[in-house]
């Protein structure tokens, strides 16, 4: 077993002198912006000195190579003092700092990836370790390189559940690459933490977790240096180092004082910086150097577009569950991709995910039942290019999740969430597994891409196309078996929706989507039987992108009625997707059919009816309205 060598006495007195030069940096930049958080920068200066000068392993020329270490900010607002860690690195020029908070400049208020040394988006408090752990469970298992993952969490955030989430998963899967590092400075934003400086409760509640935990002095050089060596030496399990420290360290006349929370020094700037310098015994480290990275390692993973390996194989007619299809199509990319992992939060026999952990189990990630560490480790897995993953659950237990998807879509992500189990048609399970409100929430994120395939072969070819689509992607699959509307050769893109039911003289535009658009097209088929009226349908296959200018040509050849049918509630959904897109045509009328209230557990084909979304709903308000 390596032993551990105490620095000697003057790279210990650099250590705290690069210290003192964070903070007088922190200090600097946040009084330029006359925002931030100088204070919560000062009670990590010294470990951010350490990591930086002593730990890490890292190349300025390539701050994201993947062979390199990781670090997570996950209390974000102390990004003062990261921008200052690199720029005393030698990344860019300390005088940059000075742009903090500016609109022109890409150092944000809390750090984003816009920046080339940032992975991931931080500052909603609770999400980093998540974040890490995704990181860390890729370099473990599937890269097995020697990068290690740091991630910085505050006191404050810890009250967050997700931090717990991701404390069980770390340790469930012994990832020993990972070093969890709780900045303990005792004060919160408005009053101080839950715990304070109550050390032995965080120990040994962070130890219950199953965590190799070990409590420093956080503003003594020589305990972090020993920590960090202690916890890069131990085996099977994760590392937390709990550091004792004071919000605004070393700041006369404002160290752990309650009310300075995100607030730049001011007038006090000048007097603290004096003496912040009167501390420093050498301006300009000689011996310190940085460790150095190993030779280039994990290689690159094969960046070549995602293919199903073998085409859809259905028959017209058959009835196949599109979440089905979405387990399918997951182990068929898998196939010919080895970038293809997929998570999931202990759905995957409803899900259908857990054809990929049959295909591949050691690309099959289970994070149980706490959504938010889900979509983190997912996140985390994502960056640096390393894995393209698919994460599947209940659709409604996304919602619960949303904060950490869009964050996701602030840290440039590419992850593709599959929520199954949607609308009423689940039947029996009743309102609490119905999801309602999915399509809104992801509409809502920036960049996102919704697609709602609405038979197996379109679910297929929208995995295809998800894998291969920048940014955060939602595949909405339903649970009843559907027919095959489709031939297996039918081709699809993102935003080209498709006519399945035309005629010279249709009077109706119906569109629908999922089970839906099968409803749509037994409406259409009635209509025409009994009461001789032609409706046109239109399967949207992405409701964002939504082809916005098939609908308003097909609507205009139909006389401008459109009736749009989503097992949705209407705010948000397939109906306000099209009611945006022909806003502006005084000739094209619109009308939603949607679940308007909570639903209630029954059979589908009975809630379908109930809610007014079903054949039978359609043809009434099309013979009502023609």
């Amino acid at each position: 077993m390596t032993k551990y060598h105490k620095p000697e006495a003057k790279v210990v007195q650099e250590l705290k002198d690069l210290a003192h030069k964070l903070r007088i940096d922190s200090i600097n930049a946040t009084n330029a912006s006359n925002s931030g958080h100088p204070t919560t920068c000062a009670s990590i200066a010294e470990i951010m000195s350490v990591l930086f000068f002593h730990v890490m392993r890292y190349d300025l020329k390539n701050p994201r190579d993947p062979s390199h270490d990781r670090l997570i900010l996950s209390k974000g607002h102390a990004a003062p003092v990261l921008y200052a860690a690199w720029a005393e690195a030698g990344l860019f020029p300390t005088s940059d700092l000075l742009k903090l908070r500016k609109v022109d400049s890409d150092l944000e208020g809390h750090p984003t990836p816009r920046l080339n040394f940032v992975d991931v988006a931080t500052g909603s408090l609770g999400q980093g370790l998540s974040v890490a752990c995704g990181m860390s469970y890729v370099g473990k298992y599937y890269d097995k390189a020697s990068y290690r993952t740091y991630c910085i969490i505050g006191d404050g955030e810890s009250a967050e559940g997700s931090i717990w989430e991701a404390l069980n998963f770390a340790s469930y899967y012994n990832l020993d690459n990972l070093c969890a590092i709780f900045d303990i400075n005792r004060l919160g934003q408005s009053e101080p933490a839950l715990l304070q400086h109550n050390m032995d409760a965080y120990r040994k509640r962070i130890e219950s977790f199953g965590f190799h935990t070990i409590v420093v002095d956080g503003h003594d050089i020589e305990e972090l240096c020993k920590a960090f060596f202690e916890a890069s030496t131990t085996k099977g399990k994760p590392t937390a180092i709990v550091a004792k420290t004071f919000k605004g360290k070393f700041f006369p006349e404002i160290e752990d004082l309650v009310d300075w929370h995100g607030k730049p020094l001011g007038d006090k700037a000048e007097s603290v910086i004096r003496y912040l310098q009167g501390l420093i015994r050498n301006p300009n480290p000689t011996t310190l150097k940085r460790a150095s990275p190993e030779a280039p390692f994990p290689p690159a993973l094969p960046a070549a577009s995602v293919k199903l390996s073998t085409p859809p194989a259905y028959k017209k007619g058959e009835k196949v569950a599109t979440r089905l299809a979405y387990g399918t199509a997951l182990a068929k990319v898998a196939a010919s991709n080895e970038r293809i992992i997929g998570l999931d939060g202990d759905t995957k026999n409803s899900t259908f995910s857990d054809k990929i952990k049959k295909s591949f189990p050691e690309r099959y990630i289970e994070c149980f039942i706490a959504e938010q560490n889900l979509v983190g480790v997912a996140i985390g897995a994502a960056c640096r290019d390393r894995t393209i993953p698919f994460v599947s659950t209940f659709a409604t237990f996304f919602s619960r999740a949303f904060d950490q998807i869009r964050m996701g879509a602030i840290s440039q992500t590419n992850v593709n969430f599959v929520g199954s189990h949607c609308g009423v048609s689940i039947g029996e399970d009743g309102p609490s597994q119905m999801a309602l409100e999915d399509l809104a929430m992801f509409r809502a994120i920036p960049g996102s891409t919704v697609f709602y395939p609405s038979d197996a072969v379109s679910t297929e070819r929208a995995v295809e196309l998800a894998a291969n689509t920048k940014g955060v992607c939602f595949i909405r699959t339903s649970r009843p078996n559907t027919a095959i509307l489709y031939d297996n050769d039918e081709q699809f893109a993102v935003g080209q929706a498709k006519v399945l039911r035309s005629s010279n003289d249709d009077k109706l535009l119906i569109v629908g989507a999922g089970v839906t658009l099968h409803e749509a097209l037994d409406a259409a088929a009635e209509l025409r039987a009994k009461h001789n009226i032609n409706a046109r349908v239109i399967d949207p296959f992405t409701v964002k992108p939504l082809d916005a200018q098939l609908i308003i040509t097909n609507a205009e050849q139909c006389g401008g009625k459109i009736i749009t049918v989503e097992d949705h509630y209407p705010e948000g959904g397939l109906g306000e997707a099209v009611l945006s897109a022909v806003a502006e045509y005084a000739n094209i009328s619109v009308k939603k059919l949607a679940v308007n209230d909570v639903p209630r557990s029954g059979p589908p084909n009975v809630l379908l009816d109930m809610f007014g979304i079903s054949a039978k709903n359609i043809v009434k308000n099309a013979v009502n309205w023609v």
